[in-house]
This record gives C-alpha cells, structure tokens and sequence, in this order.
C-alpha cells in the first residue's frame, strides 16, 4: 500500500467511511506525545505492544489492567488502522490524541495507545459492557489453578435517539451466519435516507451482523459482529453492541447461553494500583453532561472509601478536575505520585509498529435465522 494507486484506494475507503464519523467530536485538553520530549533516544527503545485482549488478575481485588503505550505512526497509517492492530476503538483514540489529524497522522508521529484501563464498578462476572467507555469485559469463571483473567475488547454502541440500554440480562442465544430481518422502523429510516434495505438481508458481507451473534434477554437487542469495522468504538449502532470480526469469533466460542450480561453506563472510573489512586475519565453520553461533577465526586468518595481514611475528596478536586476536563480515557493518578497527564504520557511503553491492512476475509457462510435487528 505505499504506491500511488493503492494510496489513492485508501483514500477512497476513507471517503466512504467518513459518514460513519459525522458528529463525532473532537476532546480537548491533552497534547500528545512530544516528539522533542527529552526522553532520550536509548529510552526509547520499541519494545514488543502488550497483549491485545487478555490480562491476568493478580486476585480480585486488581482494578487496573494493561499498559499505557505509543508507537510512531507510518506515513499510510490512520485510526481506523492504529485502532484495529492494537484492540482499540476510533473515538477512544480520538480522545487520548486530540491533536492529531486522525486521517493523515503523518509518518513518525507518536500516537499514545489507551491500553490501560480501570475496570468497572461491577461485579467480575461474566460479560460486563461500559457503554460510556465503549469497551466490553469478559470474566471467564477461574482455571483448575485459581488463575483469573479477563479479555476486554472495544465496541460499537447505540447512537443518539437509539441508545444501549443499561441493566442486567443474560444471553439467551447464540448464532453463526445469521439472517437478518429488518424491523420496519429502520427500513423506513434506510428509506428516508435515499437507501431503500430489503426486509430481509441474507448471511454475507452486506450483513451488518456479521457472522457470529449473541441474543440477549433484553428483547431486540444484541452482541454481534460487523460488516463495518471501522465503526467500532463509537456511537453508530440501533442500539446494539457491535464488535470487530475477529473479537466476536473470540467471544462467541468462549460463552453461551445463561453467562450474564451487565451493561454500565460510567464514564469516569477510579482505581486503586501499588497504593495509588488512579482517575479514567471518558466523555459523558449526551444525555449524562449535565451531571458529571456529580458522577465524579461519587466515584472518588466511593474508592477512597475502599483503602484510604488518610486522603478526602477535597484534597483531589483539583487534580481529579484537570482529568475530568480533558476526558482522554486512560487512567491518571491523582492521589500519591500526582504526575501530569503529559508525564503519564512520557512514562508510556514505547512500541513497534505493528499496523496491518490485510484482514482475513469472511469464508462460506451458512444459513441460521435470528430476527433481531443491530
């Protein structure tokens, strides 16, 4: 892909995507990583990327997981690019690199990587979705040694009008290369729009399902695949949760019918680790903005009260703030180190670039119905 025609096809895909990105704003309040940083260039070794998806629990109490990271872009390079090579959404690198053209990086920019993450207020059970956060989180039942893992992916969620619901539900069906009949209220919508849409679409890329589907117990909604990938990790879906193609393969196999399903809606996360409180803060829903000062007190008043009687939340506020304000979507400290969010920035792993543009297509595909719509 570095010839000309095959720039020139990238840049077509990049038209045809944009619709998916309309609305979607740009966070303020972070610079990324400062290529004239004064880590040195031995510091700056480009070390292997942490894994993907799957985190080992040192015991149940660890609520952080993963590793900040950076990596250097190439000059072909894009978020939707970055983002599927490293298990990331769009929005979620939109947000950690505010100041970077997400279309046209530019060869050698450092792009910072939110692989850290603080877990949800929730119980680690099953398949936990923070739907502010645009990730899922899988808690497999222990192994035969007592080893606990947890595999995290990002998602596609409702957009605005048609948002994930939040609640407690179980799945209740699973299906491979599913057919997908259209409810009337989108087929209607496809019609305003200029793009009549059959009421029923058949296994096959046109499937915006994809090819693996959990039902959930809440009616007409699902976890599935998708014929669109550069759409996962931002608000583009009828209401249902949407995954990368080779995340939902993952995550079908793993679970079934009766493993509970809790969807989440926080948006900021706080977090003990090695006795330091950390604060994750991610851009409300729309529906949510009014209130975020009020969700932010209440999740820092409610870790503080797990491990600490010596720290009050006045005593954060102002470092709790400059995160809340700058919604990045990595974990900060702001109780014991209290470094900068450009100093978290600077101690990330620096990583190999590892982006790839070649897929796995889709192979057969078979003939199961399920009449939900995603």
């Amino acid at each position: 892909m570095t010839n000309m025609s095959g720039l020139l096809s990238r840049a077509v895909f990049l038209a045809a995507v944009l619709f998916v990105l309309s609305g979607c704003g740009l966070t303020e309040g972070i610079r990324s990583a400062n290529p004239e940083s004064s880590v040195t260039q031995e510091q700056r070794i480009e070390l292997a990327p942490i894994p993907r998806n799957r985190f080992v629990l040192r015991d149940k109490s660890q609520e952080l997981i993963g590793e900040l990271q950076v990596v250097r872009a190439n000059h072909e390079d894009t978020f939707v690019d970055i983002a599927r090579s490293y298990g990331l959404g769009f929005d979620e690198l939109v947000a950690a690199n505010p100041d970077v053209d997400p279309w046209l990086p530019g060869g050698g920019t450092p792009i910072i990587l939110p692989t850290r993450h603080i877990l949800p207020d929730a119980p680690r059970e099953g398949i936990v979705l923070n739907i502010a956060a645009r990730r899922l989180f899988y808690f497999p039942e222990p192994d035969a040694d007592g080893q606990m893992v947890v595999w995290t992916y990002p998602i596609g969620i409702g957009r605005e009008g048609w948002a994930t619901p939040t609640g407690v539900t179980t799945i209740v069906s699973r299906a491979r290369d599913p057919i997908w009949y259209v409810p009337l209220s989108i087929r209607n919508e496809y019609a305003a729009a200029g793009n009549p849409i059959s009421r029923r679409v058949p296994p096959g890329p046109d499937n915006p399902l994809g090819r693996f589907v959990l039902g959930l117990g809440m009616p007409g909604y699902l976890i599935h695949g998708t014929n669109k990938p550069a759409g996962v990790g931002m608000r583009v879906s009828h209401g249902c949760v949407r995954l990368f193609p080779e995340d939902i393969e993952h995550l079908y196999g793993e679970v079934g019918p009766g493993v509970s399903v809790r969807i989440v809606d926080e948006p900021f996360l706080a977090g003990w680790d090695n006795g330091d409180l950390y604060l994750e803060a991610h851009a409300p829903l729309d529906e949510q903005e009014a209130f975020w000062s009020e969700l932010i007190a209440k999740k820092i008043t409610g870790v503080l009260d797990r491990q600490s009687d010596s720290v009050t939340p006045d005593a954060l506020q102002a470092s709790s703030k400059k995160i809340a304000d700058a919604k990045n979507g990595f974990p900060v400290s702001i109780a014991v180190s209290h470094p900068s969010i450009q100093v978290t920035i600077e101690q990330a792993r620096q990583i190999e670039n590892i982006v790839t543009y070649e897929w796995m297509a889709d192979e057969s595909v078979g003939q199961q119905e399920l009449p939900f719509s995603p």
